[in-house]
């Protein structure tokens, strides 16, 4: 049948309470997770990876970093859209240059 409604014909969606008044529904709304790739120059080995990795894992907002020394690549998962501008600065502030989205 696929009603919401009971028996005694009141709704059971939680919307309302038993005197029939409206109750508020609280209504949560997913940011997706973006995932953005940036090139970055001056990388070579281990330690340069656990140096951007802490950096840019510290900035508000991000969900994860890898670092792929070989290919000279920093992707980025966000919570929403990312600051190029915060990262690019962590980066930096790390020792590395990011040259751009890859």
């Amino acid at each position: 049948m696929g009603s919401c409604c009971t028996p005694d014909h009141s709704c059971s969606t939680g919307t309302e309470s038993a005197d029939g008044t409206a109750v508020a529904v609280a209504e949560t709304i997913a940011v997706a997770d973006t995932t953005t790739a940036y090139a970055v120059s001056g990388m070579t080995c281990g330690h340069c990876r656990t140096a951007i990795t802490g950096a840019v894992g510290a900035l508000p907002g991000v969900v994860s970093v890898d670092v792929d020394v070989a290919d000279g690549l920093v992707t980025v998962t966000t919570g929403g859209a990312p600051d190029d501008a915060a990262i690019a600065a962590a980066v930096e502030d790390a020792g590395y240059e990011l040259t751009g989205r890859a």
